[in-house]
């Protein structure tokens, strides 16, 4: 479908050259945390601020890399704002399982529970333009690229709950 693969291109394009919550917020009362890809030099920082109803009140990314890297960390950071964390680690699993390559995928077959509307346990989540990275799975070493915001991310929302309890 060159229709789509093209319009993905330039949706990671658009968040490249225009990223989205780029910046950076006071540390503290923001959680401030760097992740790091060593393999190509990717480098990501997550500022992040939670409210009291554990809800992303806001979030500002700032760092280096490639189209990738950058483009997933503005999808990211516009697709968690606002949303609780559990909210958050449903679109987590959602997004990294997309980044997966699973066998029952390329069998053609999906195991779906009908009570939760889950298949092989990852939430039914809408990703948005977060779609647009589904064709990074055909370069597996350019999936720590568009996994690193996310993981970074889940680091600190960890500390954020460490410093709240």
């Amino acid at each position: 479908m060159p229709g789509l693969e093209d319009l993905y291109r330039e949706i990671i394009l658009d968040h490249y050259r225009s990223p989205r919550n780029r910046g950076e917020l006071e540390s503290p009362p923001a959680t401030r945390v760097e992740g790091f890809n060593p393999l190509c030099g990717d480098e990501i920082v997550v500022y992040l601020q939670l409210d009291d109803a554990g809800t992303i009140d806001e979030i500002r990314i700032a760092g280096q890399g490639c189209s990738i890297s950058q483009s997933s960390a503005s999808m990211m950071s516009a697709a968690v704002k606002g949303k609780t964390v559990d909210e958050v680690h449903d679109l987590t699993k959602a997004f990294k399982a997309m980044m997966s390559i699973h066998e029952s995928s390329l069998d053609g077959g999906e195991n779906t529970d009908d009570a939760t509307g889950e298949t092989d346990g990852i939430p039914d989540v809408k990703l948005g333009d977060l779609e647009a990275l589904r064709g990074v799975v055909k370069f597996p070493v350019r999936i720590k690229c568009a996994t690193l915001a996310w993981n970074t991310l889940a680091q600190g929302l960890d500390e954020a709950a460490a410093d709240s309890a």
